[in-house]
């Protein structure tokens, strides 16, 4: 939480410019990533703060435009952020393999995940509004006392010190996300949708609030007697219950296993021709948020989609 670097390179900042472009060299907070330290960069680097990854390319005037924006942005965090710069022209692979189709594409990693991609010039209004949803802040500090005194079995406590933090620092999406993991693990499904839905929209954006939302709506309809394995056994002799097959979609997401979710959320998707979906269409919209727009199996929920398209 404090304001020092969070990165790995500590050289003075300068500018320069280089075919029409700014280009800030020796700074700890800007760097140029390759095939070869792509990994290291970005992937590493994410653990211990927010990484922007800004796909660009000389040959796009709008990337020109971007990047003295961007380099203005990075300065003002001192730390919290760190840019890493991709030439999609020199790193087809790297591109490819991150789906860029286009440029300027920027990618916001933390620990080691895609959490936010904007598309085409984004203004510094915009990349601001990003950027405080993942830097660091002082009330972060408080977040992890008030665990470590939940931890410490003063639950009402821990609470109220989080949600005196929320009403001094109401920016940090951390605060109530960490309400909303806390009565997740109280089983206190309810309330955590409710929490969920009353935070501002901008808070809703925040990569494990949408997340932690798609779960918990289907986690408030859970049959909290059931397990996986007992739902396997009941199906065995009633493969055609709906109910149960609803269930085990539900359990399988409560316990992390998100492929056979939604493998069998998608057969029952081809099972149906009610034209409607009710569990199942909501259901696939539930693990799309869960596990973000570029995870391959939203993909496949999305195709699976297409079954309630009319």
């Amino acid at each position: 939480c404090s304001r020092g670097p969070q990165v790995l390179f500590f050289r003075q900042h300068e500018t320069r410019y280089n075919h029409g472009m700014v280009e800030s060299i020796n700074s700890p907070y800007i760097q140029a990533a390759n095939a070869g330290n792509f990994a290291s960069l970005v992937l590493e680097n994410s653990k211990k703060g927010p990484v922007l990854v800004n796909f660009w390319s000389r040959k796009a005037g709008p990337c020109l435009r971007q990047y003295p924006v961007l380099d203005k942005v990075i300065h003002q965090y001192d730390g919290l952020l760190l840019l890493v710069n991709v030439d999609a022209d020199a790193e087809v692979v790297i591109s490819k393999e991150c789906g860029v189709a286009s440029v300027p594409t920027l990618k916001l990693y933390r620990d080691g995940k895609v959490l936010e991609t904007k598309h085409g010039f984004q203004s510094e209004e915009e990349l601001l509004k990003m950027a405080e949803l993942y830097v660091a802040r002082d009330s972060d500090r408080v977040l992890a006392q008030a665990i470590q005194v939940y931890a410490n079995g003063a639950a009402g406590t821990a609470y109220e010190m989080l949600a005196e933090a929320i009403t001094r620092d109401p920016v940090n999406p951390r605060l109530p996300l960490a309400i909303c993991k806390l009565l997740k693990y109280e089983r206190r499904y309810d309330e955590a949708v409710e929490l969920i839905r009353s935070l501002p929209p901008e808070i809703k954006q925040y990569y494990e609030i949408r997340s932690l939302s798609g779960l918990m709506n289907l986690l408030v309809k859970a049959d909290t007697t059931q397990t996986v394995e007992t739902l396997q056994a009941k199906l065995q002799d009633a493969p055609d219950n709906e109910e149960l097959k609803q269930q085990l979609v539900i359990q399988y997401a409560a316990a992390g296993q998100y492929e056979p979710a939604v493998t069998l959320l998608c057969e029952m998707a081809e099972e149906r021709d009610d034209g409607n979906g009710g569990f199942v269409r909501q259901a696939l919209l539930n693990l799309i948020e869960v596990l973000g727009d570029d995870h391959l199996l939203a993909g496949k929920c999305r195709r699976s989609l297409k079954h309630y398209a009319h």
